[in-house]
């Protein structure tokens, strides 16, 4: 397997973790109120002495429930922001097809997506505190941003390898990567004796 084929396949890997994770964390936004009355229960019955030993985790999340029921039986539009919420993150993942077609041409995706990961740490800090987040949640908020942007680093890299190993001929290659050379020159080039420049009288 050639190297240009083997950082495909790495790319391509990568990837499909990405998005796996990127869909999972979309999808589950969608029975936030069942997931967290589960998660709730679970924490005051099998799970207690989770519950029992993380008594901050315990109070928050019998808050959320309240709140979610209450949403849920009395103002359930609310609940509409966390279904476009999980819709954002379906379509996003799937900009990502565009890199796992063709990666050299779609890096950009990668781009937006390192940008969007950076994005997350000011946006928990800064509206975690407007709406009454507990700090150490944000800090897990603030981990997914964090974990996030690895494996799309990892790409970025493989893919600009890619792009090194398939440039052609007289490619100017990016800042950071090693320019092509230039094929050496014939002997008949380096036999042939330099006429005149064009334009110049001849004497």
């Amino acid at each position: 397997m050639s190297e240009a084929n083997a950082l495909s396949r790495r790319i391509r890997a990568w990837l499909a973790f990405f998005v796996v994770c990127l869909v999972l964390s979309g999808v589950t936004a969608f029975p936030l109120v069942s997931e967290v009355r589960l998660m709730h229960e679970a924490l005051t019955g099998w799970a207690s002495p989770v519950g029992d030993a993380l008594p901050g985790l315990l109070d928050w999340i019998g808050r959320v429930r309240a709140g979610l029921d209450t949403a849920d039986a009395r103002y359930p539009f609310l609940l509409y922001g966390t279904d476009w919420l999980a819709f954002a993150h379906l379509v996003i993942a799937v900009a990502f097809y565009g890199p796992y077609r063709d990666p050299v041409r779609n890096i950009w995706v990668i781009d937006f997506g390192v940008i969007a990961c950076a994005g997350i740490v000011p946006l928990a800090l800064i509206c975690g505190r407007i709406r009454d987040i507990p700090f150490w949640w944000t800090v897990i908020d603030m981990a997914f941003g964090v974990f996030g942007v690895l494996p799309l680093l990892v790409v970025r890299r493989h893919i600009k390898r890619l792009e090194a190993l398939t440039a052609p001929a007289g490619y100017a290659a990016p800042a950071g990567l090693a320019a092509p050379v230039a094929p050496p020159a014939t002997p008949d080039a380096l036999a042939a004796p330099a006429g005149p420049a064009p334009g110049t009288p001849q004497s």
